[in-house]
């Protein structure tokens, strides 16, 4: 599964040209951090969340906004993970099952984002800011891993 993943992951950043706020070195060793993290735990890739942004966080001044900025450097990691994925997917596929390929991943779209937008129902405050991006961030990273896996299976 790691060299799968590393040929879709480096795909997924020379395709869609990731830059963070700390400029495109720091997206591209925080690329490499994660998708050594992921050739390091077949099977348990799920334990990588966080092994971009949790050290960010605590190099922070704890304000909402740095926290937050942290959880968006490793979910844009993910998302591009996740969008060349899906299309990678979706070649292998007939048309009938890239119509439901479709619909499942825009029906994961709207429940991420219900799901999300709850912290700021929930906490009414600034904290909701954080929250919600550390929620975004981690749905959008088993979001990859889940497609990722229908992917590498050679069932066809």
């Amino acid at each position: 599964m790691s060299r799968a993943f590393l040929a879709v992951a480096v795909a997924a950043l020379l395709w869609s040209g990731v830059a963070s706020a700390q400029g495109p070195g720091q997206a591209v060793r925080d690329f490499v951090t994660l998708q050594g993290c992921i050739k390091s735990k077949p099977g348990a890739e799920e334990s990588c969340l966080g092994v971009v942004s949790d050290p960010c966080l605590q190099n922070t001044g704890g304000t909402t906004v740095e926290m937050s900025n942290c959880l968006q450097r490793e979910q844009s990691i993910w998302d591009d993970v996740l969008n060349e994925t899906f299309k990678r997917l979706r070649e292998k596929l007939d048309d009938a099952q890239k119509i439901k390929l479709r619909d499942m991943q825009r029906a994961w779209i709207a429940s991420r984002d219900k799901t999300c937008a709850f912290y700021w129902d929930f906490s009414q405050g600034t904290m909701a800011v954080p929250m919600s991006a550390e929620c975004a961030s981690r749905e959008t990273a088993r979001r990859a891993i889940f497609l990722l896996r229908f992917l590498l299976d050679d069932h066809k």
